[in-house]
């Protein structure tokens, strides 16, 4: 049973762990019943743009496989000069025939693609531009022909997932018609109107030649806000739902994004969508949140211009030092609870938004994900009643065979630095050991604490101030055939 979003939740473990100092306040104690084993943990670790960066001279792949991310959506791809993705970078003449495979470029965009999928990745393809936040825009003007730009659709779909123009079967599944269209000028300088009719006319061309595909949009940035537990969209968004509903538009998935610093924000939110789009008929579109990140003080003044570089650096280095990553780890436990289908952070590349630095060197943030796919790899999970404290989450789950337990425990803003967590019913009877990664200012999700255990029960002190991220690894003894 679940109850109070923005919480933390228990779950399992074993052992005795201290790891406390004597000048700490009261410690919040979690009592945890390790056999309500119930549902299984999802993975919405996904991500924007790829481990190519910098015209490939930077290559983080390496770190992707560690993340194992389930969905990568394409979207301001080597940003802020993108030659790769965008229709334009695809298909230059966009007046040309879409049909002739010679009027395409999509050798940069094939090179961009190729070590997505060696990490394992699914794709979600999004179909349009690039933001221009440069005075003068030179790509996100409505197209002068929309019967064109969607045949230039279905040949980028028939390229990468079947095989045409020398292309692949990658069998990429989700395509999104463009990108906030609502942020205007910057990604739309066209009308409502005009975007409706290129979103139905790309929609409804490529599920009649791909039926199998999911088509969705319109990447929403300015959503809406909650009123009383019903969401209150904005009029944008209630005129697109209203004109597919009355045009019989096919809405596979309805995407939107968000930037905050309240990491509790989105499932209440994910959950006034869901009711939204149930009640104007759309029960079978997939909810994608795939645009998040952490918005220090929800404040963008920093990213401009007349922003000194002082403070844009720190702003940054909050957006993905141990705030943006405490904040990640929370936002990857709620959205456990919430109706999201497909979740994608922004970004995973070296973008100043992502998990890496300029040079690929991994970012505090990037270790919250570490802990989150480290999570996914005993995918069952354990449901638990007792709340903690407000600001802070916990995630606990176990495998199949019941051989190894693992905690993770996120603390974005809690006033209390010390968890106290009693667990029974292990049923390790080989008993077991332990460890204790920490990620904080110091650590980069490493051991901290190492230890044995006995028995059943195990009683656990985690000190872990805010911000801060733990994971707490209890693996069975297992003795030799």
């Amino acid at each position: 049973m679940m109850q109070n979003p923005g919480r933390l939740w228990t779950c399992m473990l074993t052992a005795f762990i201290f790891v406390a100092t004597a000048d700490t306040i009261e410690a919040a104690e979690i009592l945890i019943d390790c056999s309500a084993v119930k549902g299984r943990l999802r993975a919405l670790h996904g991500v924007n743009n790829g481990p190519l960066n910098f015209g490939d001279t930077i290559d983080v792949s390496q770190s992707w496989r560690e993340l194992a991310i389930p969905h990568t959506r394409l979207h301001d791809s080597e940003w802020p000069r993108p030659d790769i993705v965008d229709i334009h970078a695809v298909f230059p003449q966009l007046l040309a025939d879409a049909k002739d495979p010679a009027n395409y470029r999509f050798a940069l965009t094939d090179d961009y693609l190729k070590p997505i999928v060696a990490a394992g990745s699914a794709i979600v393809y999004r179909l349009g531009e690039s933001i221009e936040h440069t005075p003068h825009k030179h790509f996100v003007h409505p197209p002068k022909d929309v019967d064109q730009w969607a045949e230039i659709c279905l040949g980028i779909i028939r390229h990468y997932n079947h095989g045409w123009a020398e292309g692949f079967k990658y069998n990429i599944k989700y395509w999104e018609i463009w990108n906030e269209p609502e942020n205007r000028p910057a990604m739309w300088t066209g009308t409502d109107e005009q975007y409706f009719k290129l979103y139905t006319t790309a929609a409804k061309k490529i599920k009649a030649q791909y039926p199998d595909l999911k088509v969705g949009g319109p990447a929403a940035g300015a959503t809406g806000k909650i009123v009383d537990g019903r969401f209150v969209p904005i009029e944008f968004l209630n005129q697109f739902i209203t004109h597919l509903k009355r045009e019989q538009v096919p809405l596979d998935f309805f995407s939107w994004h968000t930037y905050t610093n309240d990491p509790f924000k989105y499932r209440p939110k994910a959950a006034g969508i869901r009711r939204w789009l149930d009640e104007h008929g759309f029960e079978k579109a997939e909810i994608h949140l795939n645009e998040w990140n952490y918005l220090p003080d929800n404040d963008w003044g920093p990213t401009s211009r007349q922003t000194s570089p002082q403070e844009r650096t720190k702003w940054y280095d909050r957006m993905g030092g141990m705030e943006g990553a405490a904040f990640a780890a929370c936002v990857l436990s709620d959205l456990q609870d919430a109706p999201v289908d497909v979740a994608n952070m922004f970004t995973g590349d070296t973008n100043p938004f992502g998990l890496f630095t300029r040079y690929g060197v991994p970012r505090k943030n990037f270790y919250a994900f570490k802990a989150f796919a480290m999570m996914m790899t005993t995918p069952q999970r354990i449901q638990a009643t007792t709340i903690v404290r407000e600001g802070a989450t916990m995630l606990v789950a176990t495998d199949q065979q019941r051989k190894v337990v693992q905690v993770m425990l996120s603390n974005y803003s809690a006033k209390v630095d010390q968890f106290d967590l009693k667990l029974h019913k292990l049923q390790l009877e080989e008993g077991a050991t332990w460890e204790l990664l920490t990620l904080d200012d110091k650590h980069d999700l490493i051991w901290t604490q190492r230890g044995d255990v006995q028995g059943d029960e195990m009683e656990v002190r985690i000190k872990l101030s805010a911000p801060g991220v733990a994971l707490l690894r209890i693996k069975a003894n297992i003795k030799p055939q």
